[in-house]
Order: C-alpha cells, then structure tokens, then sequence
C-alpha cells in the first residue's frame, strides 16, 4: 500500500468517547425510549432501532457525525452495527431522532443539534427533558425545514404511530394503546406473569388430582359391584 493511500484512509470511530448520560435520570429515560422503540418493532425486520450510536451522513467525512439518544431507521434491516454509516445504508437517514436533556446541555449545543438533523435528513424529532417534564418536537415541513409541533400532548407520530402524554413525567403509548415500561417494570410485569402462570398450573394440577381421584374412587365402585355378582354397565 502507497503512502499517498494511507494518508487518504478515512477512519470512522465507533466511540466518540462520551458517556452515554451524564446522570440516572437521563440514563434511564435513553433506556426506556430505545427499548420501547425496539419492542414497538420488534416483528418487523426492516426498522433499525439503535440507542448512542454514532451516525455518519456523508462519506469521506468522519467530522460529520451525532450520536442521537435513540434514533429509528426505517427500511434498514436489523443487526449489529458499530455505527451507522448513510451510504452503506442505501443512503436512508435515521427518520426519527430523539434526545434526552440532562442539565449539562448547553442551548447552544442543542441548537448545532438540531441543525444537523435538520441538514442530514431526520424527519421526525423529539427532545424531553426529565428533569423539568417537558418535550419538544419537529416535524419537517413542505420546505424541508423543522417546524414546531404546536401541541405535543396531542400528537402522534406519523411515522411511529406513538402517542405522548405529559404528567408527572412522560408516558409513551403504542398504537395498541400500551405504554413504553420502564426497566423495573417489565421486570415487574414479568414476574407478575410467571406468578399468575403458576397460580394457573397449580389450579390445573389440583383439577387433575381431583378428577383423578373421582376417577379412582369410581373404579372401586365398580370393583365392589362386580364383586357382588353385580354389572356396574348393566346399573
């Protein structure tokens, strides 16, 4: 290999070295808006969901990048990825794109954010901030740029289909009308299952006991009948 092609490698890294959040709150609210993403698509093998990932738009420029909190890609197969790289990807930009705040962000650092998303094609984006409960979201206009969503709590995303709701702090819903959990919810939602599962077995066993004892206790009915010279059929 020539110097001249060494010095014309391009590297694009699959770190930028940058902690995922800065605090639990922030964490916790990536985690629960990437997992709901990938369980709302997880029959569909064509949506790539990804949480911290870093995205190159434009190749032979590995300055050009962001890493969304959770970003979904529509039309692009599920699978590993150390990043995600738009021209490998048949050129399709992540359509949805959301960040959560935490109090380090800075306006203008957000501001750069969403220039950039705006620029390289998301079509959909939302930032919550889960200290304060509050969210913010854009849609791309006819002119291509980010418009406002004027009413949030009302919106459903066309592409998405979820549903948000402002209380006492966020709540996602799926078209089937469930809600994104929470980490220790599903943890609690499944444990609740399997306790409910074998409350059901154990039913199930005492009928089967208790048929079969009805069943025994008939058989030596009959034993006895015949026993005394008596057809239990005949009877």
């Amino acid at each position: 290999m020539s110097v001249g092609t060494l010095q014309d490698e391009v590297v694009y890294e699959d770190s930028d070295g940058r902690r995922i959040a800065e605090n639990t709150l922030q964490f916790e609210w990536i985690m629960t808006l990437k997992g709901g993403l990938e369980a709302l698509f997880r029959a569909d093998p064509d949506v790539f969901v990804a949480g911290d990932l870093l995205w190159y738009p434009v190749k032979g420029q590995p300055k050009v990048r962001a890493a969304p909190d959770a970003m979904v890609a529509l039309g692009r197969p599920k699978g590993y990825r150390g990043s995600y790289k738009q021209w490998l990807e048949g050129g399709v930009a992540p359509q949805v794109v959301f960040e959560v705040l935490s109090p380090g962000n800075r306006p203008s650092e957000m501001a750069k954010k969403l220039l950039f998303y705006q620029r390289h094609g998301v079509q959909e984006y939302y930032i919550y901030d889960p200290d304060n409960v509050t969210l913010v979201g854009y849609l791309r206009d006819q002119l291509g740029y980010f418009a406002p969503i004027p009413r949030i709590g009302e919106h459903v995303s066309p592409r998405l289909g979820i549903r948000f709701e402002l209380g006492d702090e966020l709540v996602v819903y799926r078209p089937d009308g469930e809600r994104f959990l929470k980490y220790l919810e599903l943890v609690e939602r499944a444990e609740a299952n399997q306790l409910e599962a074998e409350r059901e077995r154990q039913a199930a066993e005492r009928e089967r006991q208790a048929a079969a004892k009805a069943t025994a206790a008939l058989e030596s009915l009959r034993a006895k009948l015949r026993a005394a010279g008596i057809d239990p059929d005949a009877v």
